[in-house]
């Protein structure tokens, strides 16, 4: 049993997050770049947390400029045992209103411009994304996300497309067949990096708008995103608050999923066969399945 250390990265709208404790700003060097922004580490009672921005202070990265390797391998090189991303996204269902908070537990990926694992020639892994979600921290943010006051739907898919520009009417409709839920541009390959670094992770998926599928209306803009982000904001900050409150005094367990062990059997490349410049980049994600299997 271990310390609860949470990673947040927050999403557009959420920069920073309120009542952190002995909070210091730290900036981290990785082997795949520098991260979005300065971390900032903290601790709410015994719960301690590291957030950060995923798009930067000010917004100035796009969804497919967000260095999401180093987002992770700075969240792991930092001691995070568990990753929490708060998103905003666009609903493809009427039931999840502008507001609302979905809890997502599935994705489809359809980004195309993006560096989506650690892995690669030289040192070969394939790890299961069957589940890509935390079905224990997913649970304890949705119990968290109703404590705050949010309207909290348990379960959907989310659809990550490349963006910047939001869908087409056809692409929508065509989501809403596959069975998506809801849309965003940046929790892939976010989730899949996570699991590859061993980190639990979950979605707060925050509804700001109804895509483009409802015909009688206008198609999304960003003043209309803009106005719902601000109070979804509120909430979401909230939400970590009651989050750190549930946890006090509750020792962390491993991941009844695995998760924290999931690379035992996923690497590929034969030690002998191994290239020495990859192992070193993989320090962080990777150093604890590495060292047993030298």
């Amino acid at each position: 049993m271990s310390k609860w250390v949470i990673g947040v990265i927050g999403g557009s709208g959420l920069y920073e997050i309120d009542g952190l404790e002995g909070a210091e700003e730290v900036r981290v060097e990785t082997p795949w770049g520098a991260p979005s922004d300065a971390l900032v580490k903290g601790h709410v009672g015994d719960v301690e947390f590291v957030f950060l921005p995923r798009h930067g202070k000010g917004h100035r990265l796009t969804p497919t400029t967000v260095p999401y390797r180093a987002n992770i391998d700075a969240l792991k090189r930092l001691g995070c045992t568990d990753i929490l991303s708060i998103s905003a996204c666009g609903s493809l269902r009427e039931q999840m209103a502008p507001g609302d908070f979905v809890m997502v537990d599935q994705f489809i990926d359809r980004t195309f411009a993006r560096e989506k694992s650690f892995f690669g020639p030289g040192m070969v892994a394939h790890v299961s994304t069957a589940d890509p979600v935390c079905r224990r921290l997913s649970a304890l943010a949705g119990d968290a996300a109703g404590a705050a006051g949010a309207n909290v739907h348990r379960g959907g898919t989310y659809l990550a497309m490349e963006g910047p520009q939001f869908s087409t009417r056809a692409e929508s409709h065509m989501y809403r067949q596959w069975g998506c839920d809801v849309i965003g541009m940046t929790n892939m390959p976010e989730a899949k990096l996570a699991r590859e670094a061993e980190l639990p992770y979950a979605t707060i998926a925050m509804v700001t708008d109804y895509d483009c599928w409802r015909v009688e209306e206008e198609g999304v803009t960003v003043a209309d995103v803009l106005e719902v982000m601000a109070i979804n904001t509120a909430k979401a900050k909230s939400t970590v608050g009651k989050l750190a409150a549930a946890l006090q005094g509750v020792p962390r367990t491993p991941s009844p999923q695995g998760i924290d062990t999931c690379l035992d059997y996923a690497l590929i490349t034969a030690p002998d066969a191994r290239d020495p410049e990859v192992l070193a980049k993989l320090d962080a994600v990777a150093g604890r399945v590495l060292k047993a299997t030298a």
